[in-house]
């Protein structure tokens, strides 16, 4: 296997959460020899979310047209379909110009669902460091918030101090949150492998 520093072109993604108004989304860039483990850590890093819920992504198969279900296969959650291997399949051999959405769907229980659309396949600039978060508006939602509901009914609690859930729900948020912050500079990514073996091993 090539090492992660050993690639020509980048994949340029921009990750929107599907069924929140005004959207938060996230423009990254990740290496092309990236799997879809690679590219759940730099999307989980980019977006801010903590990885510690289940995924996959959804897509058509380039071959077949036939939607696909690739993630990490879990003992303890039946999958309806039988799903491909995370960190067997390259990004490279999936997406396209041709073929070039997919959905992400993070945390089973909230359901956030993230549509990844490639939108430029770009030669590797020298002395940048990929992955790297290019633009993005928004924050996002805190874990475990209740999906696009609850996260719809936190936004109003907390635009209301007089509301009678309002010091209940700060305490929760640990005192402050800024649904409208994101700054690309403050985005770190972590290694895909050294994830892989603090979650696997």
């Amino acid at each position: 296997m090539r090492r992660k520093t050993e690639f020509k072109q980048v994949y340029q993604f921009k990750i929107t959460l599907r069924g929140i108004r005004p959207p938060i989304w996230r423009r990254i860039q990740v290496p092309e020899i990236y799997t879809f483990w690679d590219l759940h850590v730099a999307i989980q890093d980019a977006m801010g979310w903590t990885d510690t819920h289940l995924h996959m992504f959804r897509m058509a198969d380039p071959q077949t047209g036939l939607e696909t279900t690739i993630e990490i296969p879990d003992e303890d959650f039946d999958s309806i379909t039988e799903p491909l291997f995370g960190r067997e399949e390259r990004i490279a051999d999936w997406f396209s110009l041709e073929n070039r959405s997919a959905d992400y769907v993070y945390d089973f229980g909230d359901n956030w669902v993230h549509k990844v659309e490639l939108e430029k396949i770009l030669p590797k600039e020298e002395g940048v460091n990929y992955p790297r978060c290019i633009a993005g508006r928004r924050a996002c939602p805190p874990e475990d918030c209740g999906g696009d509901y609850g996260y719809e009914r936190l936004l109003e609690i907390i635009s209301d101090p007089d509301n009678d859930e309002y010091d209940e729900m700060m305490e929760w948020l640990g005192g402050e949150f800024d649904p409208e912050h994101f700054d690309p500079e403050e985005i770190f990514f972590d290694d895909p492998e050294e994830r892989w073996k603090f979650a696997y091993e």
